[in-house]
């Protein structure tokens, strides 16, 4: 039985998996689910030292990052095991890893030893500082990127210190960016015919995303401070406590100020010549958010976004993880889909943000068991039988 694929939207290309931990991941299942042929390749169990970053494989985050897969095993450090993986690079498209930049040379699957076997073979790298440079053997980390990439000093209140973003963001965003070249480089290929190498690391992923913040001091000569839940430029942006918790306003340009203090029952705010414009808001942050807030504990969250929503003011609920999934547009837009394990068991993953009219992705796979399709990836790639036995019997898989 064929593996079911996501989508038919890549599926006309095989991806080799050498990735792991997170970013890498991540790239890869931006591919695998959108239809392309991924085959994760992973250390045979008997050569494993201890339990890997991440956690064990059953846990959520490990399912969630590795869905619509198929796994292999692989010891790529002997010769049967090198030899078998370079064969499977003559009839692939992509091969992604995330290792030190050092260790591809080490085991002679750097780009120009793959492209000397498969000219159209496009290799993908994401390190944590990049393939070269001063930085290039420092072990890469997300926190430390944060750090270095500046966000965590623009993230939380002045005078509390830097804070990191609770989420993985570097790792996340270089395995986006990684998604995109790889797909930019298959696009190309169609032109030229020829693959090429594919760059990427934490610390450009996260510098880059700086974006207006760093734009700021590359044009303007601004060093972006930290601003806690106010916005950095526009005010008032932020946080406001209600009778039963607390929402979120943004209040971008003079029309919506003018829609906001009359929605908000607080028309005075409007001759107040503190706050007459955003400039002086941005100046004056402090009183204006003050007599925001004298209002808002006087009404709670649901009733005050009924109102500004129908003023036509940005307003929203800040959720929990899981009242996010209780949202109506959420459920409406399927974030949550549910993907069906071979015993039968339903599993529930985080579907792709962005849809497709005719090729949608669906989660097709639930995450493979550890060098689960190891024998029927071979036989597709043109193994025999026999060299297929050798490969187990010399424990190279």
């Amino acid at each position: 039985m064929p593996f079911p694929r996501a989508s038919s939207a890549l599926s006309r290309f095989t991806i080799l998996d050498l990735t792991r931990v997170r970013s890498g991941p991540t790239c890869v299942r931006q591919l695998a689910d959108w239809g392309a042929n991924v085959i994760k390749i992973e250390t045979p169990p008997h050569l494993e030292k201890g339990e890997g970053p991440g956690g064990p494989r059953e846990n959520g985050d490990f399912q969630n990052l590795h869905r619509n897969k198929r796994s292999i095993t692989l010891d790529l450090k002997s010769p049967k095991g090198l030899a078998a993986f370079k064969r499977l690079v003559e009839k692939a498209d992509v091969v992604v890893e995330n290792f030190r930049p050092d260790v591809k040379g080490r085991l002679g699957i750097d780009y120009e030893s793959l492209k000397a076997i498969n000219k159209r073979i496009v290799l993908a790298s994401i390190s944590g500082f990049g393939q070269d440079g001063p930085y290039r053997d420092r072990p890469g980390f997300d926190q430390i990127a944060q750090g270095m990439g500046g966000l965590m000093s623009i993230t939380g209140e002045p005078g509390r210190g830097p804070m990191r973003v609770g989420i993985p963001i570097a790792d996340l965003c270089a395995g986006l960016f990684c998604a995109l070249g790889i797909q930019t480089a298959l696009l190309e290929r169609e032109v030229s015919g020829e693959g090429q190498w594919v760059q990427t690391s934490l610390l450009q992923a996260q510098v880059f995303m700086l974006d207006f913040q760093a734009a700021r001091w590359l044009q303007q000569g601004e060093v972006a401070g930290q601003a806690g839940n106010d916005h950095p430029t526009t005010i008032p942006t932020g946080v406001f406590k209600t009778a039963d918790g607390h929402i979120n306003i943004a209040v971008a340009g003079h029309v919506i100020w003018e829609r906001f203090c009359k929605a908000l029952g607080a028309p005075e705010l409007l001759d107040n010549p503190d706050f007459k414009t955003n400039t002086l808001r941005s100046k004056n942050r402090k009183a204006v958010n003050d007599a925001i807030g004298a209002k808002t504990v006087h009404k709670t969250s649901a009733e005050w976004i009924a109102l500004f929503e129908k003023a036509g003011v940005p307003s929203g609920p800040i959720n929990s993880i899981d009242q996010v999934f209780a949202d109506e547009q959420v459920k409406h837009l399927k974030l949550a889909q549910d993907g069906i394990k071979p015993n039968g068991e339903t599993q529930t993953f985080v579907g792709q943000p962005v849809g497709l009219s005719r090729t949608p992705s669906r989660i097709a796979a639930t995450p493979p068991s550890q060098g689960e399709h190891t024998d029927e990836v071979f036989r597709e790639f043109g193994f025999a039988d026999d060299e297929i036995a050798a490969l187990h019997d010399a424990k190279a898989v």
